[in-house]
């Protein structure tokens, strides 16, 4: 199995094909990356910015440069030396257009009868024979009209197919209707009465069923295909939790593709391992990325902000400490969401069970569904792989029987047929698990908890503030044990602030006091009435500044309704919305609030810097392999998506390469670096050592400074290549430098350069003031020769 030592991740659209992504190859090669890391290819809805809504597994998206496109890109990497990486989405497909998907139109066509019902996961029963549609804006078909000679139905612009023999009496529309397989409803009705499973509570992604073999087959021929001809490596398998059988998947994948490296996008909870027996080499980094983050975070800030954050929850339950609020506001979030947007998820689970015989003591549907609702709540972890995760199930009882004394009987005896591997309630509670803990965690309450919000991050918990140098040692170490071809990350597609944004965010744990004035003087200018909400807001702002107008209306727009507290998707208070709006417009309009911005950012915005190129060093040299997201060589100051997907300028980064080539290194005084050159420079060299000295990149040892001020440092040996970077910037510049502050190199007979600066160092013992005079961080690699 060839193993990359990095990868570049491109996001591909109309404006950004395979064709462009081809000719950045040479850029890449520049840069030191070893593959090329492609997202979703596969044909999706015409006009998807993201690709994850494929249409069609037979080809190649033509928006996106179709099969040509796909080649000259291979051929380009191959030549270079560079291998292929591409994501691909076997859970779901795009229905929002059911012209464009051949299968789902098949089914709209003929309904049970289409060779296609198999594929999709659907209860007929529960839609009386028919699969219920969620699109009417209201209960009314007036609207309903037949056209192309009565073969189609149309709302408005939404076209539906009609089986054949269903409009040849001249019926009008809406008696062709109620003939059909499918039956057009109100689109309120999809979190209630859906009847088929869906990517999330996304209902213009359909799920399929890749566990039945002729229909990996199908999904999957176009991609075997690309292996057979060697025009792509590995892959990136999306979402593989809400399939029934991931590891059967995997298994299948790694079958199809010869034992090529597959990466699973996996949340991972705490401790809780990747299943070992998967054919994977491990997730895609999500994990190294809350560990990364945490590092640099002040541990000493943690009251401070703790105090901040109960303040602001006025009218709200804020007794016992931070972990404890965080827990019970995810049950809540996980609860609204499994009684709300994917209650028809539940009342499926409740029918299954009732369909597999029922409970031992009859009990009403809705008491079962609450049962099912409650232990959906309180699962610990995305989902288990029964038999293996059993315990997970016995720890959601437990907290579900905490919770919900009174439905002490029937937890207990829905939590024992959910735990009989391999029955449809169980499969099913397995798959929708996760489906609760994204909405309800990810999508929710991460707009909630917003102590610190460079740590609400997917795949981490923001209730664990710090970590220590230890225990991030302990944690590389035994990633390098386990799974140590698994990708590292920073920022990716789904982060929801860009690696540059946390790294200033995380500054404000050193100055937790400064942070709570400016707060309390911009919620006094500009009061919203929802502090938790106002704190997330002015940390993105100076986190992203400068920021257009339009990018921070966008996402004030989108973080306000996800959190839900004071308005919501569904249900807009346009009231508030306009004060927030006028306050976003303050920061550009009103001299003193501009002032307030800019002067927070004024105050963290070197340590924001210096934090960006300590965590960027440590993810490409720890252990793992290490992936770069598109455009985040340079400071990238990006918001959740899609504004984590603006174009990237090439031009200019190839420029500032080329000047690092020609021994122009960077300055960075004071933490000024407005072009971000000096991330380029530690990108660069990191992904060069560890593409062209693979040897120094197999161990790791930590180091530990000493000296007054150690705990400012973080050195680790990987073998030959010594990391070292500033943790608490701001603490450091308090303490007033390294002063006697040193490291103890490992014994190498020649010494070490620095791949930054170029400077040698040829004794064991190394001050720090000199060895980070230039850089707040320092990458070594041993001297051979």
């Amino acid at each position: 199995m060839r193993t990359p030592r990095s990868t570049y991740r491109f996001q591909l659209t109309a404006d950004f094909t395979l064709q462009h992504a081809a000719r950045l190859v040479p850029y890449l090669k520049r840069l030191g990356v070893d593959w090329v890391y492609l997202s979703p290819i596969l044909q999706a809805e015409e006009g998807s910015e993201h690709g994850y809504d494929v249409t069609d597994h037979s080809r190649i998206d033509v928006s996106r440069g179709g099969e040509e496109g796909l080649r000259e890109l291979s051929e380009a990497a191959h030549d270079a030396g560079l291998g292929v990486l591409v994501d691909i989405v076997p859970n779901h497909v795009g229905v929002a257009t059911p012209s464009q998907n051949p299968w789902w139109w098949d089914l709209l066509t003929h309904g049970r009868a289409s060779r296609y019902a198999e594929a999709f996961d659907i209860d007929w029963e529960a839609g009386n024979g028919r699969l219920l549609l969620p699109v009417l804006g209201d209960d009314s078909l007036d609207a309903l009209t037949l056209q192309d000679d009565r073969t189609i139905l149309a709302y408005y612009d939404n076209r539906y197919p009609v089986a054949p023999g269903t409009a040849d009496d001249g019926a009008d529309a809406q008696t062709v209707h109620e003939r059909q397989s499918y039956e057009l409803v109100n689109w309120r009705r999809e979190g209630t009465d859906l009847n088929y499973r869906r990517f999330f509570a996304v209902s213009t992604l359909a799920a399929i069923r890749v566990e039945e073999p002729w229909v990996f087959d199908e999904s999957h021929a176009e991609i075997g295909r690309w292996f057979r001809e060697g025009l792509v490596d590995g892959l990136r398998v999306d979402h593989p939790d809400g399939l029934a059988d991931p590891g059967g998947y995997i298994e299948r994948l790694s079958e199809l593709t010869d034992g090529a490296y597959i990466l699973i996008e996996k949340i991972l909870e705490g401790d809780e391992p990747l299943e070992p027996s998967w054919p994977s080499a491990g997730t895609t980094g999500y994990d190294a990325l809350a560990g990364i983050d945490r590092l640099f975070v002040d541990p000493e800030g943690e009251a401070g902000l703790d105090r901040l954050d109960v303040a602001l929850r006025e009218g709200v339950e804020t007794q016992g400490a931070a972990a404890d609020r965080y827990r019970a506001l995810i049950h809540d979030t996980k609860r609204d969401v499994a009684d709300g947007i994917l209650q028809a998820e539940v009342r499926r689970l409740a029918r299954d069970i009732e369909r597999a015989g029922g409970l031992p003591t009859p009990t009403e549907k809705t008491v079962v569904q609450d049962a099912l609702a409650e232990l959906l709540a309180c699962f610990p972890v995305y989902r288990s792989y029964l038999p293996a995760g059993r315990e997970h199930l016995d720890e959601a009882l437990t907290l579900a029987l905490e919770h919900r004394p009174d439905l002490d009987a029937v937890l207990r005896e829905v939590a024992e047929v959910l735990g009989r591997t391999g029955t449809a309630p169980s499969i099913r509670f397995q798959q929708t698990s996760g489906m609760v803990m994204a909405k309800g965690v990810e999508d929710c309450a991460f707009y909630r908890f917003t102590r610190l919000t460079s740590l609400t991050e997917v795949g981490a918990d923001p209730d664990d503030f710090s970590w220590s140098p230890e225990r991030f040692h302990a944690a590389q170490r035994r990633r390098l044990e386990t799974v140590p071809h698994s990708m590292t990350t920073l920022s990716t597609h789904d982060t929801k602030r860009s690696e540059d944004v946390r790294a200033r965010i995380t500054t404000l744990a050193e100055t937790p006091d400064g942070w709570a004035g400016t707060l309390e003087k911009l919620r006094s200018r500009h009061p919203l009435g929802d502090g938790p909400l106002e704190n997330l807001l002015w940390q993105a702002i100076v986190g992203s500044w400068p920021i257009s107008r339009e990018r921070a209306q966008a996402y004030a727009t989108k973080a306000s309704r996800e959190a839900g507290n004071t308005t919501a998707w569904l249900d807009v208070d346009e009231e508030f919305e306009e004060s927030m709006a006028a306050a976003i417009d303050a920061v550009y309009d009103d001299e003193i609030t501009a002032g307030l911005v800019t002067s927070a950012v004024a105050a963290v915005e070197a340590a924001g810097r210096s934090n960006s190129l300590g965590e960027k060093l440590v993810q490409l040299t720890t252990t793992g392999m290490p992936d770069v997201y598109q455009g985040s060589e340079l400071w990238d100051l990006s918001l959740v998506d899609p504004d984590n997907r603006r174009a990237v300028d090439y031009e200019l980064r190839s420029d500032l390469l080329a000047a690092i080539e020609a021994g122009e290194p960077p300055v960075l005084e004071e933490g000024a670096d407005d072009t971000g050159a000096v991330k380029l420079l530690v990108t660069t060299s990191a992904l060069k050592l560890r593409r062209d000295r693979p040897e120094l990149f197999e161990g790791y040892e930590p180091l530990e400074p000493r000296g007054s001020a150690a705990r400012h440092a973080v050195a680790f040996d990987r073998g030959g290549a010594v990391t070292v970077v500033t943790r608490l910037p701001i603490g450091l510049a308090r303490h007033g430098g390294w002063d006697d502050t040193t490291l103890e190199l490992p014994e190498a007979r020649n010494g070490y350069a620095d791949a930054l600066t170029g400077r040698l160092y040829r004794d064991g013992s190394v001050r720090l003031a000199e060895l980070l005079a230039t850089y707040p961080v320092a990458l070594l690699q041993r001297i051979e020769s």
